[in-house]
């Protein structure tokens, strides 16, 4: 396609244009908060398997560098979230 079949394709149907935005905003906030979990979740299953705690409250997993990083990427994967929420209502208003 051309960059002028898309163009019109944009001034002709301005509201999905936007919420395909919103979309794309969605997928790539709910990946983050999935990958960072996932992320998490494996480190507990390796030191739980490697049978160096015994209890999980008694010694930090994480150094702070590492919590940083992953509060990091919850602020962003939330804010990917809320700019979709509100793309796709303004999606609905074109």
């Amino acid at each position: 396609m051309s960059l002028q079949v898309l163009w019109s394709l944009l001034l002709a149907h301005p509201g999905v244009a936007v919420n395909a935005l919103a979309l794309f905003f969605a997928v790539a906030g709910g990946w983050l908060w999935l990958m960072t979990r996932l992320r998490e979740q494996r480190v507990q299953a390796r030191v739980l398997a490697q049978g160096e705690l015994d209890g999980l409250d008694e010694v930090p997993l994480f150094d702070e560098r590492t919590l940083r990083i992953n509060r990091f990427f919850y602020r962003f994967g939330a804010i990917c979230l809320s700019a979709a929420l509100v793309l796709s209502w303004f999606s609905t208003r074109l």
